[in-house]
């Protein structure tokens, strides 16, 4: 009877842990960016939606940015086009955008379909919708690499009326230049420019690593935690490179826009949302704004 009971304790615990961070972010805006591993394994995607669903229940107000790179691959393979890089990136021509933009739309309806099982009302939109995302030409080094966009602006009215109505907007990363033309954004961009213009309080990625590396080759060198100046510092140093430096470019600009706290961290580990969001522990690595308290050092 006692394990029995000590299990219950346990759960207990694990609530009352919770509580000042449920107090914390109550009606506060948190923007998941939501791609990797986490998209493609159908249980770390059912055990993610879980998560923003619980988020969602218990006062905050979670919007999802998603991608669907892996996704367009398979499909543009599928159809037998070839694709065509350019310093790494790939061309967006005209055929291979109206895949991306009917594999992403495909995507962010079964996510949607997720959330509606459990009981939550989402709403899936795309950056064209309400004028959400307005973007120019992205150019790589001087290359053209297609209908890549860049977003000038972001118009955040739509996310705000469905937030009011109680929706959960899941966010595909589509937009619209002035001329009306239709550009793929990478969904990093999507996620940071989306969380800066609502002033989120939170910005969460899930990614297919455990976090920020000051030596990627030692898993042992993982940062829990950086502000901003260290965060400089260290791509300064030349610590952070290949796909880590624009996202932590990223992280860095939206910090100086007012969101909060940025986390990154690894979407293959299963509730690493809530484990991150509700604990003392912290998973991963939060970048902070410098005037942010430190966070897992019981001063919560």
């Amino acid at each position: 009877m006692g394990t029995e009971m000590d299990k219950y304790l346990e759960k207990a615990e694990v609530l009352i842990e919770a509580l000042p961070y449920i107090q914390r972010f109550n009606r506060r805006i948190i923007v998941v960016k939501y791609g990797g591993s986490a998209m493609v394994d159908e249980n770390l995607k059912k055990r993610v939606i879980q998560d923003v669903t619980l988020l969602k229940l218990v006062g905050f107000k979670p919007i999802i940015v998603h991608g669907g790179g892996k996704e367009i691959s398979r499909w543009v393979g599928k159809v037998g086009m070839e694709p065509h890089f350019i310093n790494g990136l790939r061309v967006t021509d005209e055929d291979t955008m109206e895949i991306a933009e009917m594999v992403l739309n495909k995507v962010n309806k079964s996510l949607v379909q997720m959330v509606q099982e459990l009981g939550v009302k989402a709403v899936g939109i795309s950056g064209k919708d309400g004028g959400l995302m307005t973007v120019e030409k992205k150019y790589s080094d001087g290359k053209d690499i297609g209908f890549v966009g860049e977003i000038t602006e972001v118009n955040p009215k739509i996310l705000y009326d469905l937030l009011e109505k109680d929706f959960l907007p899941i966010i595909c990363p589509v937009g619209l230049d002035k001329e009306f033309n239709t550009y793929n954004i990478n969904a990093d961009d999507a996620a940071c420019a989306v969380a800066k213009a609502v002033n989120a309080e939170k910005l969460a990625f899930l990614t297919d690593i455990e976090g920020v590396y000051k030596d990627p080759e030692d898993k042992s060198t993982l940062i829990s935690e950086l502000t901003i100046s260290e965060a400089h510092k260290l791509i300064e140093d030349g610590f952070i490179g290949g796909g880590m430096l624009p996202k932590l470019n990223n992280c860095i600009d939206a910090i100086d826009n007012g969101v909060s706290r940025v986390h990154i961290m690894d979407g293959r580990i299963p509730h690493c949302l809530l484990l991150e969001i509700f604990t003392n522990r912290g998973i991963g690595t939060a970048i902070l704004s410098e005037g942010e308290g430190r966070y897992y050092h019981g001063d919560e």
